[in-house]
Formats: structure tokens, C-alpha cells, sequence
């Protein structure tokens, strides 16, 4: 990916939450008590994917909707610090929250409590137009209403963007509506299973995933979307590309795997958001380049973002990334 190319828009259309994070030995149990370190830090899907693409050179505007609260205002300071062009809807609703605990291993388990989240609207985004209309990619998530994140994928489709949904969480329902907008998805294991057991598919095992053969995966992502490009993050495993026949999209296989990047992590939290803000920015920074390209470099990004603890605060920069991988 070139450096002259590192002035593709991005807008990142989600949540903002503060997160309260909880480190521990092990993931508590139904009626467990557990002790464990306590931090707080700022979070939310589409805030950590913002960060994420304004870090790896894109320029970033985020849309999203804030609580006249502390969390609101610690956004503001943090979206300024990491010149994200914040695009926010002022709500009477309390700013989203997140309680995530973190396993010795780095696994974690996260409950979110949506709050001014909830409150972004299809007029709002309506409001922002002009910023879809240049941006080379669109990205969205499904924590805020379904309505907002169709109106931004059909405004920027409009305008001759890409669109790219990561559709987490995975109890979280995506429509046919938004699905025929979307040109990229990129679920993990257990948000792929949900969404296409949701659109008519099998019911797969989702710590299964990863071992089952190229060819049967890649059929089960056509039947998720059928008419695009899906890339299932994996973990350790790394990811799984699949293209629509006709739309490689610059790669020479219609599906192959990216391995992980050789990291040590200490916290997953925000790796899927990395991988999703620095696949949207690389998109946008030299969209002429095979998009396995940018998925390597989305790996690597999110790769990195795990040997640091937190979630937005974890994102790396684009110089970092090279200095570790050249």
C-alpha cells in the first residue's frame, strides 16, 4: 500500500460507550464471584473502529450519538485527540456503556448497555450526507439502529462508495434491506454462524469453523452474500476470504485464509474493531490494490492491537505497524 495514497475518506457510522473493564484469571461463571483489576477507558464498536482508521492514515469522520454526560465529553476530547471528525447527534439518553471481563488468556466476554447509542437516527445521518458522499468507504456495525446503518450504506452506494458491514454483535439482526446494500462483511466465528443460520443457512459450530475445509466455507458464505465479499476473522487462526464469482476484487482465488500475525496478546477486546477500521482504511487509501493486500494489513493491525490492554486506546498507528512488519 502506498504512502501517496493515504488521503481515502472513511466514515464510520456507531457507537460510542465507555467501557469498565474487569482482568481476572478466568471468565467468571453463572454465580461466581470472582476478584479482579478494574481500569476504565473509552470504547464502543464504531468508536474503536474510527480510532482504528484514522490511525492507519485514513481520514475518519464518525457518526454517532453522545449523552450530555462525562462519557459525551470524553469523546469529544478523545475524537480531537486523534483528529476523527465527529459528526454527534447531543442525546438526553445516558453515553452507551460496555462491562467486558478479560481472562488471563485474553478472551473476554462483554455486555453492552446501548444508551444514547439507540438514539442515532436516519434523519441525523441524512444530515451528514455530504460526508458519505466522499467518503470511498462506508462502515457501520449493528450497534446502533438498523434504520441509521441503511440509510448511510444507501447514501454512500449512491455516491460510489464501498460499503462494509461488520455485523457484531452476534445477537444483533441484520435485514435483507441492509445486506443487498452491503458490498464487504466481516463477522468472527460466532457472529458468522448467527447471521447465516438467520438467513436461511446451516447451523454450524462456530469453535468448529476455523477446521472445516476452504471449499464448504466458502459455499457457506455465499450463502450469506451471495452477491459480495466476506472475510470471517478467526483469531488465532487468522481469517477466511471468499468472493461472489466475477468479484475478486483484485485477488487471483474466489477464497483463500490469511494467517494470524505473530503477535503476543494480552487483550483481544478491540481486535475485531482494529481488523475493521484498518481493512476500511486501506480500502480507501489505494483501492486499486488486491484486497488481499489490505486484508494482510488489516491482520497485522489487529494483531498488534492485542499486545496492549483496552480497546480504542489499543489501536495502534500506521507507522507502528510498519516499523514492527516493514
Amino acid at each position: 500500500m502506498s504512502d501517496s495514497a493515504n488521503k481515502g475518506r472513511v466514515v464510520v457510522v456507531g457507537s460510542f460507550n465507555v467501557d469498565h473493564v474487569w482482568a481476572l484469571p478466568a471468565l467468571p461463571r453463572p454465580g461466581e464471584t470472582l476478584a479482579g483489576t478494574y481500569r476504565t477507558g473509552p470504547g464502543g464498536k464504531g468508536f474503536n473502529q474510527a480510532t482504528a482508521a484514522a490511525r492507519a492514515g485514513a481520514t475518519t469522520a464518525f457518526v454517532c450519538a453522545l449523552g450530555d454526560d462525562a462519557g459525551g465529553r470524553l469523546a469529544r476530547e478523545l475524537a480531537a485527540g486523534d483528529g476523527l471528525d465527529l459528526r454527534a447527534l447531543r442525546s438526553a439518553e445516558p453515553t452507551g456503556t460496555a462491562g467486558i471481563y478479560v481472562d488471563a488468556d485474553g478472551r473476554n466476554t462483554i455486555v453492552i448497555g446501548p444508551g444514547a447509542n439507540a438514539e442515532l437516527s436516519p434523519a441525523f445521518v441524512g444530515e451528514h450526507a455530504a460526508a458519505l458522499d466522499a467518503a470511498q468507504v462506508a462502515l457501520t456495525q449493528l450497534e446502533t439502529p438498523l434504520e441509521s446503518a441503511i440509510a448511510a450504506f444507501a447514501r454512500a452506494r449512491d455516491a460510489g462508495g464501498s460499503t462494509l458491514l461488520n455485523p457484531a454483535p452476534a445477537d444483533a439482526v441484520a435485514s435483507d434491506a441492509l445486506w443487498a446494500l452491503t458490498d464487504i462483511a466481516t463477522p468472527n466465528e460466532t457472529e458468522f454462524c448467527a447471521q447465516l443460520q438467520r438467513r436461511g443457512g446451516d447451523a454450524l459450530d462456530p469453535d468448529a469453523l476455523a477446521g472445516l475445509d476452504d471449499a464448504a466455507l466458502h459455499a457457506h458464505c455465499r450463502r450469506l452474500l451471495a452477491h459480495g465479499s466476506v472475510v470471517i476473522t478467526l483469531g488465532k487462526s487468522g481469517c477466511f476470504v471468499s468472493h461472489a464469482d466475477g468479484a475478486l476484487r483484485g485477488d487471483e482465488q474466489a477464497f483463500y485464509r490469511v494467517p494470524a500475525a505473530a503477535v503476543k496478546a494480552i487483550d483481544t477486546t478491540g481486535a475485531g474493531d482494529a481488523f475493521n477500521g484498518a481493512l476500511a482504511a486501506a480500502l480507501a487509501r489505494d483501492p486499486d490494490a488486491a484486497f488481499g493486500e489490505h486484508v494482510r494489513y488489516a491482520v497485522r493491525f489487529a494483531g498488534l492491537s492485542t499486545e496492549r490492554a483496552g480497546a480504542a486506546a489499543a489501536m495502534p498507528s500506521d507507522a507502528e505497524l510498519r516499523a514492527r512488519f516493514g
